[in-house]
């Protein structure tokens, strides 16, 4: 059961940028939204008064607000993502090419490890019972040891890794 939630776990946190993209969209069409609606109203207060010809010039201020807005919006965030990546390029400048090589591998690198150990561990497991035989003499010895090597804690960490390096993969095709 645990394996299971470690599952699920790791698929959600692998999609959780996604996610909060979803609900930054959704506020911003919100908001764009109610702007429209408010510059709808102005509109046909102009008109109403016979200012269309005022309203096509506001109109035209709103655009260039909006335009401006949205390109300092994009410059700032487009600013921070080239200041941490400026900040790696300089540290990683630094170093010794081994260890920028090595960075883009931490991850992967210890996921592999984790691996490794698990198939280790559980095949010296499953040997030390191999050749001693007089540990099994019965179905229930079989299921105590088995409830050992493949343990709920072991299969929690393997299924919250897989399910985030593997549903990480769906979040993004979506």
């Amino acid at each position: 059961m645990l394996s299971l939630f470690s599952t699920l776990g790791g698929l959600l946190i692998s999609g959780l940028p996604k996610m909060l993209e979803f609900f930054q969209n959704k506020a911003d069409q919100k908001h764009e939204l109610a702007l429209a609606r408010v510059q709808t109203e102005r509109e046909l207060q102009m008109a109403a008064a016979g200012f269309a010809a005022q309203a096509r010039v506001e109109e035209i201020r709103t655009e260039q607000v909006a335009m401006q807005t949205n390109a300092q919006m994009a410059e700032a965030e487009a600013g921070m993502v080239r200041g941490a990546q400026d900040h790696d390029k300089a540290v990683l400048a630094k170093a010794s090419t081994w260890v920028a090589n090595y960075v883009g591998t931490v991850r992967p690198t210890v996921t592999y490890i984790f691996v490794a150990e698990l198939v280790a561990i559980n095949a010296f497991l499953c040997f030390y019972l191999w050749t001693n035989p007089g540990l099994i003499t019965s179905m229930d010895d079989v299921l105590k040891y088995a409830a050992i090597i493949f343990s709920d804690d072991e299969m929690a960490m393997l299924g919250g890794i897989i399910g985030f390096w593997f549903g990480s993969r769906n979040w993004a095709k979506k």
